[in-house]
């Protein structure tokens, strides 16, 4: 399984919703987003329209409308998303819970590759199900406030200066290190 860009921009926008109603903001421009995402706004409003139209996200027209969560970030997993933008998670068709397809294999019984993946699938799935957009919102806000980051879509934010700009400016992070991952930021004490 690998996150297209459709699927990554899809998320990046929802942590961006999820932010901007935790800092008091009702609604937020494609055009925001996009900036402070560094996302092609068309390629974006194609991607909004899909998640109006799953029920995560709903709009305001006009000069003043925008985007905001159809529901609590809570109850919006990360698992729900990736298969709304990009398909089934299993890596095989044989082992998809949604959209099982027969192998070319004559026993998939007992196939040793089916078995490897289904456990692939397996962990994928048991991670991206466990999340919802509340934890990554959460997370994402902790480490911002704590690199004294100016949280987008606040009035900390100055206009046309988009958070990850500076983020990336200000914190000088050449290599990603596990212990920057959400399941450590979750539970300090984890490890894979």
């Amino acid at each position: 399984m690998k996150l297209s860009k459709k699927g990554e921009y899809a998320l990046r926008s929802l942590i961006n919703l999820g932010i901007a109603a935790e800092v008091g903001r009702s609604l937020v421009q494609v055009a925001e987003l996009a900036e402070n995402e560094q996302l092609p706004a068309k390629f974006l409003e194609q991607i909004m329209q899909l998640l109006k139209e799953a029920g995560l996200v709903e709009s305001e027209r006009g000069k003043f409308g925008g985007y905001r969560l159809a529901k609590p970030t809570k109850k919006i997993t990360i698992g729900e998303v990736v298969r709304l933008i990009d398909g089934p998670l299993a890596p095989i068709g044989c082992v998809s819970q949604s959209a099982y397809e027969k192998c070319t294999c004559p026993d998939e019984a007992h196939c040793g590759l089916r078995m490897l993946m289904l456990d692939v699938r397996n962990a994928i799935a048991g991670i991206l199900d466990r999340y919802s957009l509340a934890d990554v919102v959460e997370v994402t806000l902790r480490k911002m406030r704590r690199d004294e980051v100016p949280l987008p879509f606040s009035q900390a934010l100055v206009p046309g200066r988009a958070a990850c700009q500076v983020s990336a400016r200000s914190l000088d992070l050449p290599d990603l290190k596990p212990v920057a991952g959400l399941l450590s930021q979750l539970f300090p004490d984890y490890s894979i």
